[in-house]
C-alpha cells in the first residue's frame, strides 16, 4: 500500500464470492470485496521516452487463487490445475487511466519494480509469481467506457503491450461494422498473437457476496502503518532521481532497474563516490558486467563484493593509467578471480605510460617520419593529429596514454 502511494484502511474483511467453476470446485473463493486492505493509490509509470504517466490504483486486495484451466487444440474437452487453488494472492486493481498499449505496458513494467523493491514478492513473470488481466474497451463517445473485454493470465510486459493493441484494433473494426462487443474473458494466443473468446463474463452482483463466516476482520493500528513507512526500502522513483544526478542517461536508469541487485551495487557506487566513478562504473554495470552476468559467468553476489575494486580500476581508467579497453579485459579476471586490478594490468603490459619524458623520443620520431602530416596538423587539420596520435601508440605498443600524446604531439608542433 505505502509502495502505491495508497491509503492503507485501519480495517478491512474478508468475503465470500460464489461461484462454481471446474477451476474451483468448492464454489466459492475468499476474497476482500467492499472493504479491502488498500484504497486510492498512484503509480507514476516511465514511459520509453522518459515521459510519466501516471494511473490511479482503485484498490489492492487479498484473495485465493483459482486453478488453471487450458483448451488443448482439436478436442472437446479441457484440462484442469488444481496445483495452485486456494494459494494467496494479491490483485491491484486500476481506473480506467490508461489510453494506449505503450502505456499499459509501462504501467504493467512499473507495478513489477514496485513489487520487486518492496519485497512484496519475487514477482518472477516466468514462473507466475505476477500475471497481469487486461480490461480493454473501446467507445466513440470520450466521455463514457465501452463494453470491456478481459484478457486474462498475461505473463510479460510485451503480450501486455500486444493484447491491448490487438483488443482496440479487434473492438474498433467490430464498432465500424454496426456490430456489438460482448462483454467477455479472453485468453491470449502468444504463438499467433491474437486473443480468443474463452467465457461470458458476469457482473459483481451475480456472484453473490457476502461477509465470510470463519475470517476474523482485520485491524490494521496507525502505529504499525507509519512503522511499515520507516521501513521502506529504496523504491525505483528515488532511485531514478539518485542515478540521474549521478549523470547516467535514461536507459542506463532503466536497465539497472530491471536488476535489483545491480541497482543497489550502483546506489552504493553513488552514495560513495563521485560522478566521474559512478558514471564509469554505471557504464561497466550496464555493459559488460551484465553481459557476463547474463551469460552465467559471473553473479551480482560477487559484483557486490567487488564495489572496492572496480572502484579502484574506475580511478585507474580515469586517471589515464588504463585504457577504457584495456579496462574491460582486466574487469573480467578481476571479479571472476577476485584479483587486485593493479597487478593484473602490470602482469598483462597493460599500464599507460603518460611520463613526458618517456613519450617524447617516441613522438619525436613519428613526427619526422611524417612531415605532411604534421604540417597538416599546423594548418589546424583536427583528423591529421588523430592520425599521428595512432602512429605513437603503434611504435608504442599501444602503451602510450592518447589524451597525454595529442597534447604534447600540438604543443611540439606549435612551437
Amino acid at each position: 500500500g505505502i509502495a502505491l502511494n495508497a491509503e492503507v484502511a485501519n480495517y478491512s474483511k474478508f468475503d465470500r464470492k460464489h461461484y462454481f467453476y471446474p477451476d474451483l470446485p468448492k464454489g466459492y473463493q475468499i476474497t476482500q470485496y467492499d472493504e479491502p486492505i488498500i484504497l486510492n493509490g498512484r503509480v507514476d509509470a516511465v514511459l520509453p521516452s522518459g515521459e510519466i504517466v501516471s494511473v490511479r490504483v482503485e484498490r489492492a486486495h487479498l484473495e485465493e487463487d483459482a486453478g488453471k484451466l487450458t483448451h488443448p487444440d482439436g478436442v472437446n474437452y479441457s484440462l484442469v490445475d488444481l496445483n495452485r487453488a486456494g494459494t494467496p494472492l494479491l490483485e491491484i486493481v486500476s481506473f480506467p487511466d490508461i489510453h494506449s498499449a505503450v502505456d499499459a505496458k509501462a504501467y504493467a513494467r512499473e507495478l513489477y519494480l514496485l513489487m520487486r523493491y518492496a519485497g512484496v514478492s519475487d514477482a518472477d513473470l516466468f514462473y507466475g509469481n505476477m500475471r497481469f488481466d487486461v480490461n480493454v474497451s473501446v467507445c466513440e463517445d470520450p466521455s463514457r467506457l465501452g463494453t470491456r473485454s478481459e484478457t486474462k493470465n498475461l505473463n510479460s510486459f510485451r503480450s501486455v503491450e500486444k493484447a491491448v493493441e490487438y483488443e482496440i484494433k479487434r473492438q474498433t473494426e467490430l464498432l465500424e461494422k454496426g456490430e456489438k462487443v460482448v462483454q467477455e474473458t479472453r485468453g491470449w494466443d502468444d504463438t499467433k498473437q491474437k486473443t480468443f473468446s474463452q467465457r461470458s463474463k458476469e457482473d459483481a452482483h451475480d456472484y453473490r457476496y457476502f461477509p465470510d463466516p470463519d475470517i476474523p476482520p482485520v485491524e490494521i493500528s496507525p502505529e504499525t502503518i507509519e512503522s511499515a513507512k520507516l521501513d521502506m526500502p529504496t523504491l525505483p522513483s528515488d532511485l531514478r532521481l539518485e542515478f540521474a544526478k549521478a549523470g547516467l542517461i535514461h536507459s542506463q536508469v532503466e536497465t539497472l532497474l530491471d536488476a535489483p541487485e545491480a541497482a543497489e551495487i550502483m546506489r552504493l557506487v553513488v552514495a560513495g563516490h563521485d560522478q566521474k566513478t559512478a558514471r564509469t562504473i554505471g557504464n561497466w554495470l550496464t555493459g559488460e558486467i551484465l553481459r557476463l552476468v547474463t551469460d552465467d559467468t559471473l553473479s551480482w553476489d560477487k559484483v557486490s563484493v567487488s564495489i572496492d575494486k572496480l572502484v579502484k580500476l574506475a580511478s585507474m581508467v580515469d586517471g589515464g593509467i588504463l585504457s577504457s579497453s584495456a579496462a574491460k579485459s582486466v574487469m573480467i579476471e578481476m571479479l571472476i578471480n577476485d584479483k587486485n586490478p593493479e597487478e593484473i594490468a602490470k602482469s598483462k603490459n597493460l599500464l599507460q605510460v603518460s611520463d613526458e619524458s618517456e613519450l617524447m623520443g617516441v613522438i619525436e620520431q613519428v613526427l619526422s617520419e611524417n612531415a605532411k602530416a604534421s604540417e597538416d596538423v599546423r594548418a589546424g587539420e583536427e583528423k591529421a593529429i588523430g592520425f599521428l596520435v595512432g602512429q605513437v601508440m603503434k611504435q608504442s605498443g599501444g602503451q602510450a596514454n592518447p589524451s597525454v600524446v595529442a597534447e604534447l604531439i600540438k604543443k611540439q608542433l606549435t612551437k
